[in-house]
């Protein structure tokens, strides 16, 4: 502890020295170390979640604690494999996953593109009622949901947590300001000069123009699809149908945890996530601010 205080306390006499040596180079130092240091922070559990993947149970409860990888890893697999079907989660969870990303984005961009560019009766009290249903928590709908994908047979069914929530508010409010601040209508209208009917203009014109809001969107859903838990535990009741939250809960027991195979199912249930946004991150910022400037 003592050698941790004295690490900080010189970290930041160095950033307090940088910042005044020079208007403009000591703040740029004094900056990028801040980030530098809020990145590694943000990093550490990450880090820590991939080494203890490859340690034993008794050397991850060991203090100090190990902060090297071990050469547990092959024992740790095969133990996560023999108590629970890692591979058949990981499928149920990209099948339940895309498939949301997939409708979602195409439905909240019809939407979002209709309330944008169209103009037709009750248009503003529609969408008045659309962000108000953003005010109604998750959970307050819980129960009729379930009851509903009861009725209708929908349990044990993955198309109980894909289906209702594909066309939802904020995937539709965040497609229609898009739309609103980056689709020139001087374009669409070319395209009817053309001959190009509503469908081709949207599909063959507009989507193109939508690709870094697609991007943003696709990736909050996939994240938020791909962590959810609380609809998967109402609905998915057969360990052949569990997702990987579910499956990362059914191996924690009151008879104690073998926390090194917990931990390898924990990295490869994070590894997608990362994986998607790093490759989609470009997209993903540009998205989010397109339209913060109007020109």
């Amino acid at each position: 502890m003592t050698t941790l205080i004295l690490i900080l306390a010189g970290y930041i006499a160095l950033l307090f020295l940088f910042s005044h040596f020079g208007k403009t180079v000591g703040k740029k130092i004094a900056l990028y170390s801040v980030l530098i240091l809020v990145a590694l922070v943000m990093l550490l559990p990450f880090y820590m979640m991939f080494v203890m993947s490859t340690l034993k149970t008794n050397e991850i409860y060991s203090f100090p604690p190990i902060l090297t990888f071990g050469s547990n890893l092959g024992a740790n697999w095969e133990k996560m494999n023999k108590s629970v079907d890692l591979l058949k989660a990981f499928g149920n969870s990209c099948l339940v996953t895309f498939s949301y990303v997939f409708l979602s984005l195409l439905f909240c961009s019809m939407g979002g593109y209709a309330f944008s560019i169209y103009d037709f009766p009750g248009k503003n009290t529609l969408f008045a009622i659309l962000l108000a249903t953003m005010m109604v928590p998750a959970t307050a709908g819980m129960i009729p949901w379930f009851l509903m994908m009861s009725k209708i047979g929908w349990i044990n069914d993955f198309k109980a947590l894909i289906i209702p929530g594909c066309a939802n508010a904020f995937g539709i409010f965040w497609m229609r300001q898009y739309c609103k601040n980056n689709v020139p209508k001087a374009l669409m209208e070319a395209a009817r000069i053309d001959g190009c009917s509503e469908w081709t203009i949207f599909f063959r014109v507009i989507a193109p123009v939508l690709l870094p809001a697609y991007a943003s969107l696709g990736i909050m859903n996939f994240v938020n699809q791909w962590n959810e838990f609380t609809q998967s535990l109402l609905i998915l009741k057969r360990q052949k149908f569990f997702t990987l939250p579910l499956l990362l809960r059914s191996m924690v027991s009151d008879r104690g945890n073998d926390y090194g195979a917990i931990m390898l199912a924990s990295t490869c249930a994070v590894l997608p996530l990362l994986i998607v946004f790093l490759v989609f991150s470009k997209y993903f910022m540009s998205g989010l601010t397109a339209g913060a400037i109007k020109e």
